[in-house]
């Protein structure tokens, strides 16, 4: 979790979100609907983005998995989250964890998306505050920053 080891006991039946708030106190993975449907509770599993509403901890051993408590380098934000505050891509925040971690697993597999392609990899996470533009835009400019910095 987030590069550490977490050795836990929990019940069968608690979902990665409920381990994630309630156990280990990371509560920047929001509960959302509890359906698969808003994206609010992704997280990337092994690089990728899974919603952790869904997941069951037993599933995810020995997997890494990376919440946005996690995403920070060198205790300064990543490009994505700078890039998100600068474009005012964040309104009540609720689900830009979520977002901003989709957007790093587009990012890195792909460090020079089109427009549609970053659209098409957040189609999972709604926002109910922003237009998408400002989320769009701050996807391009993080993507531009991390561009320059492997150059």
């Amino acid at each position: 979790m987030n590069g550490e080891q977490h050795p836990l006991a929990v019940p069968v039946y608690k979902t990665l979100l409920e381990v994630l708030r309630e156990d280990l106190h990371l509560t920047g993975t929001k509960h959302g609907c509890e359906l698969g449907e808003c994206g609010a509770c992704t997280v990337l599993v092994d690089g990728e983005p899974v919603l952790s509403c869904l997941a069951l901890p037993i599933e995810l051993e020995g997997r890494e998995i990376l919440t946005i408590e996690g995403l920070m380098e060198g205790g300064r934000p990543h490009p994505l989250q700078s890039a998100f505050a600068e474009m005012g891509a964040v309104q009540c925040g609720y689900c830009t964890p979520g977002i901003v971690l989709s957007a790093k697993a587009l990012l890195d597999r792909n460090p020079m998306p089109t427009r549609q392609e970053i659209a098409e990899a957040l189609s999972g996470n709604l926002c109910r505050c922003t237009g998408y533009i400002q989320i769009l835009d701050a996807v391009e400019r993080a993507g531009a920053r991390m561009r320059e910095r492997r150059s």
